[in-house]
C-alpha cells in the first residue's frame, strides 16, 4: 500500500511540473456510517455495517474542459485491524463540457450511478465499492440525460475470474418544465472463468433492467418535494452452454415525499422473483415493500447527517427492519494555485 501511495505522489509531482497546466485544486470528502440490519428473511445479511470512508484527491486542470484527478479513498470499519481495511486509488481523466461528461480510469460512482434502484445495484456498494474502474460517458440536455458505463470488478488471472459490469441509465423529460418524465436503468454482469479452465465451469451473464414513468409535483403541494413513479422490472440470468436467458418480470412503484427535514421513500414490488448478483436480495421475493423514514438533523453547507429507519415487508416476514445513521461531508473543490503558461 505504501508503494502505491508513493507511486501516486510521483505521478502527481510529474504532472504538476509539466508545462501549460492552468491550475491545481483539491477535494476532501467522507462518509461515516452505522447501518444495523435485522433480517429474518435473509439471516446471512442480518448484520451491522459500521465504518468511515475518507477520500482526498488533487485535480490538475489543463483547461476548462480537460482534467486529471489523482488521490485515494480509504475505509476503516470500526473495531477492525489493521486500521485501514482497504485503500482504493483514485486516478482518472475527466472531460466535462456543457453537455458531455467522459471519465476514464478509477473514479467515484457517487452522483454518477448512485441513483440506480437498489433492486439492480444494492446500497452496500457505497460502503465497499465507492469507485467505478473503467469508463463512463454522459450526454445531458434540458430534456434529460443518457449515461453509458463499464466497470471492471475482477481481472482474469490463473485463479481470478474475469468479471465486469456494463450498463445504461437515463431520464427523458418531454417538456423540460413539465411534471412527467421517463427513466430507465440497465446493468449486466459478465462472469467468465479464470485463465486456467475449471471443468464444468461456464460463462454466466446476470443483470436487470427497469423502466419507470414518473410525475414530479414540484412545489404544487404542501410538501417541499413529492414524486411518484411506476413501471416494470426485468432480470436476465444465463449460464452459457447450459441454459438460455431466464427473464423474470415484475411491477415496481415508488413514492418520495419530503417536508423540511423529514422525508419518506416507499418502494413496492410485485411479480416473479429475481436473482440479481449485485441487486438487493429482497427482490427474490414475489412481493416486497420497503418504507424508509428519513430524518436529517444535520444539514450544513458541506455536511449532512441522516437517520434512516427502513421497514421491510415480505411474505411471512413483516417485521424486518434496518436502522442507519450516515454522515457525509464534501468540502468541494478548492483551488490551490495557478500555473503560468510557458508557451
Amino acid at each position: 500500500m505504501i508503494k502505491k501511495f508513493y507511486l501516486i505522489i510521483f505521478f502527481l509531482t510529474a504532472a504538476i511540473t509539466a508545462r501549460a497546466q492552468h491550475s491545481v485544486d483539491v477535494n476532501v470528502s467522507g462518509l461515516g456510517f452505522l447501518d444495523n440490519r435485522e433480517y429474518k428473511a435473509f439471516t446471512e445479511r442480518s448484520r451491522t455495517y459500521s465504518g468511515m470512508r475518507t477520500a482526498i484527491d488533487f485535480g490538475l486542470n489543463i483547461d476548462s474542459l480537460n482534467h486529471i484527478i489523482i488521490g485515494i479513498n480509504g475505509i476503516h470499519e470500526f473495531g477492525a485491524k489493521p486500521y485501514f481495511l482497504k485503500v482504493d486509488p483514485v486516478a482518472y481523466y475527466k472531460f466535462e463540457s456543457h453537455k458531455w461528461l467522459f471519465n476514464a480510469g478509477m473514479f467515484p460512482r457517487k452522483d454518477l450511478l448512485s441513483n440506480y434502484p437498489r433492486a439492480i445495484l444494492n446500497d452496500t456498494l457505497m460502503y465497499y465499492r465507492p469507485n467505478v474502474e473503467g469508463l463512463l460517458t454522459r450526454y445531458q440536455t434540458e430534456y434529460g440525460y443518457e449515461t453509458l458505463w463499464l466497470d471492471w470488478t475482477s481481472r482474469q488471472t490463473p485463479t481470478d475470474r474475469e468479471q465486469f459490469l456494463f450498463g445504461l441509465a437515463g431520464k427523458y423529460l418531454p417538456n423540460p418544465n413539465g411534471p412527467f418524465y421517463l427513466s430507465h436503468y440497465f446493468m449486466l454482469l459478465h462472469d467468465a472463468g479464470p485463465a486456467v479452465s475449471i471443468p464444468g465451469d461456464h460463462i454466466r451473464d446476470n443483470g436487470a433492467a427497469q423502466i419507470r414513468l414518473g410525475y414530479n409535483f414540484g412545489k404544487k403541494t404542501m410538501f417541499d418535494s413529492l414524486a411518484v413513479e411506476a413501471g416494470g422490472m426485468l432480470s436476465l440470468e444465463r449460464t452459457r452452454s447450459v441454459s438460455g436467458f431466464q427473464k423474470p418480470l415484475g411491477f415496481v412503484a415508488s413514492l418520495y415525499a419530503s417536508y423540511h427535514r423529514i422525508a419518506i421513500f416507499d418502494e413496492f414490488y410485485k411479480g416473479q422473483g429475481h436473482d440479481v448478483t449485485y441487486g438487493d436480495a429482497f427482490y427474490r421475493k414475489k412481493i416486497y415493500n420497503r418504507l424508509d423514514i428519513i430524518y436529517t438533523p444535520f444539514l450544513f453547507k458541506h455536511i449532512k447527517g441522516q437517520f434512516v429507519l427502513s421497514l421491510h415487508q415480505s411474505p411471512g416476514q413483516l417485521g424486518d427492519s434496518q436502522q442507519a445513521f450516515r454522515i457525509t461531508y464534501d468540502l468541494g473543490r478548492k483551488k490551490l494555485f495557478n500555473f503560468k503558461d510557458d508557451n
